[in-house]
C-alpha cells in the first residue's frame, strides 16, 4: 500500500514534533539486535521477536510500485519465519477514502498517519495501545517528539512511526543547469523564474489533484507562509473562520498563481502531474518527497527541492510541512503476538533500513538508523526539518477527518474548478466547520 505518502501536529508543543535538532540519526545500525528469539531493548522488553507463530495480515496502501517494493523488503526482513505475513494491498485513494468502514474489520496491522488522525480513532477504541512495544526497546530509538506523536489522549501510546518527509517545490538540477535557473530564495524570484520557464515553453509547475488531497499541499504553503503557524493550526482546529479576510487573501494569491500550474488539475493523479516533471515538461512540482516515486527505478539523483519562500516577512520561513507516516495495532487483531513482534520491528533500524533500501525519497523515524545511507536528496530532508521551528505534518493530518475528507478536499477541487466562486466556496466551508468544530 503505497502512502501518500504520503499527508498532525497542532504544534510541537502540543503533539511534540519537534525533532531532537542536536542529532536526529546517531548514525548506529541496529541490524544486530534483531536477532531470531532475542530481545529488543533493556531488561524489562515485553515484546520479544520469535515466539509468535502462525498467520499475521498487514493492511497496506502502497500501492505503488517503489513504497511497495520497500513494504515487501521490510517484511522478507522480518527475522520470525515461524509467522506468514499476508498481506492486503488496497489502491492509495481507496484506502483514505474508506479508512472508517476499513476500521470496522480491519486487518492486524495497519497503516496510518502520527498525531491527530491516530489520535482520532484511538479515541473511538477502534485501536489496540502499544504500550508494550514502546517498552520492548522502541522507545530506545525514537525521538520523544516522535513519541508524543504516538501519543493517544487518553496518555497511551498506539502508533510506531515509520517514515517522514517533507513538503517544498521540486525540481531536476539537469533542467536547471541546462537553463542557466537557480533555485529562487524568495518569492519574487519564484515568479520571476515561472515567467522565464513559461518564456521556454516549459510549464512553471507540474500539478494533480486527484484524490482531492494534493491541493492541500499547495494550501498549506501560501497560508503558514502567509498567515503564519499559529493562525495556520487555529484554522485547522475550526478557532479561525474561513471567511476571514486572511484566508481570502490566501486564494487571491493562489488564483495569480493558477496560470502557472497545469490545467484541469482534478482529473490528474499526482503521478501523472510528477511524469511532467521527470520528462522536463514542467520545471517545478509543490509536492512531498515521495515525487521520487514517480522517476524510474525510485533514482531520485536528479531531484531537488527548496522550501516555499518567504511571503510574509513576519513569518519568513519558519515553518516546514514533514507528514509522519507509520503503523498502528488493530483493536481486537487475530494474531497479537505477531502482531506486536512485527511491529517492533517495523519501528528499528533494521526494519526502516530494509524499506529504505527500496524508497530513497523519504526519511526512516528511527534515530539509530545508518545515515551513511542517505543519499543527498534525504540529507537535505533531514536538515530542513530539523532547522524548522515549528513542523506541520499536512491539512488532513491536522484537521478533522470528516471536515479534511468531506468539505476541505471538495472545497479545494470547486475553487480549481470556478476561482471565481471562492466567496460561496469559503462561506460553505465556514458553516461546515462550525457544524464539525461547534461554534
Amino acid at each position: 500500500m503505497t502512502a501518500r505518502n504520503t499527508h498532525c501536529s497542532p504544534r510541537p508543543s502540543a503533539f511534540g514534533f519537534a525533532l531532537d535538532r542536536r542529532g536526529l540519526l546517531k548514525g548506529v545500525a541496529g541490524a544486530a539486535a534483531l536477532g531470531l528469539g532475542l530481545p529488543i531493548g533493556l531488561a524489562h522488553a515485553q515484546v520479544e521477536i520469535g515466539k509468535a507463530s502462525g498467520e499475521l495480515t498487514v493492511g497496506s496502501n502502497y500501492s505503488d510500485e517503489v513504497p511497495k517494493s520497500g513494504l515487501h523488503a521490510a517484511i522478507e526482513a522480518f527475522p520470525n519465519k515461524n509467522v506468514t505475513v499476508k498481506l492486503n494491498e488496497v489502491d492509495h485513494n481507496t484506502f483514505q477514502e474508506n479508512i472508517t468502514t476499513y476500521l470496522q474489520n480491519p486487518d492486524d496491522v495497519i497503516p496510518w498517519f502520527a498525531g491527530y488522525r491516530m489520535q482520532y480513532f484511538a479515541a473511538q477504541d477502534l485501536l489496540s495501545p502499544i504500550d508494550d512495544v514502546w517498552a520492548s526497546g522502541l522507545a530506545d530509538h525514537m525521538s520523544e517528539g516522535f513519541k508524543l506523536a504516538s501519543t493517544g489522549e487518553d496518555g497511551k501510546l498506539y502508533f510506531v512511526p515509520w517514515t517522514y518527509y517533507c513538503w517544498g517545490i521540486h525540481y531536476r538540477p539537469s533542467v536547471f543547469k541546462e537553463h542557466g535557473w537557480m533555485p529562487p530564495t524568495s518569492y519574487e524570484e519564484l515568479q520571476t523564474l515561472a515567467k522565464s520557464m513559461q518564456d521556454k515553453g516549459i510549464v512553471p509547475f507540474a500539478f494533480g489533484n486527484d484524490g482531492r488531497w494534493p491541493a492541500m499541499g499547495t494550501f498549506d504553503q501560501l497560508d503558514f507562509r502567509m498567515n503564519g503557524y499559529q493562525f495556520h493550526m487555529d484554522l485547522m482546529k475550526g478557532k479561525e473562520k474561513w471567511t476571514d479576510d486572511r484566508v481570502k487573501n490566501v486564494f487571491k494569491e493562489w488564483t495569480n498563481l493558477l496560470p502557472l500550474q497545469q490545467e484541469n488539475p482534478n482529473g490528474r493523479t499526482w503521478q501523472e502531474a510528477a511524469s511532467g516533471l521527470v520528462s522536463g515538461d514542467c520545471g517545478m512540482m509543490t509536492i512531498g518527497n515521495f515525487v521520487g516515486q514517480a522517476f524510474p527505478n525510485g533514482d531520485v539523483s536528479d531531484l531537488d527541492f527548496f522550501p516555499w519562500p518567504e511571503m510574509n516577512p513576519e513569518f519568513g520561513t519558519k515553518t516546514i510541512e514533514a507528514p509522519i507516516d507509520g503503523w498502528l495495532l488493530a483493536k481486537s487483531p487475530k494474531n497479537p503476538d505477531a502482531a506486536r513482534e512485527l511491529l517492533l520491528f517495523f519501528g528499528s533500524a533494521a526494519g526502516q533500513e530494509a524499506y529504505l533500501a527500496k524508497d530513497k525519497s523519504v526519511i526512516g523515524a528511527a534515530t539509530d538508523i545508518d545515515k551513511s545511507l542517505f543519499n543527498p536528496l534525504q540529507q537535505k530532508v533531514l536538515a530542513a526539518v530539523s532547522a524548522a521551528p515549528t513542523v506541520t505534518q499536512f491539512l488532513d493530518r491536522d484537521t478533522n477527518p470528516e471536515f479534511a475528507a468531506n468539505v476541505a478536499g471538495q472545497a479545494f477541487a470547486d475553487f480549481l474548478a470556478d476561482p471565481s466562486s471562492i466567496d460561496s466556496i469559503l462561506d460553505d466551508m465556514q458553516s461546515q466547520a462550525e457544524a464539525i468544530f461547534g461554534g
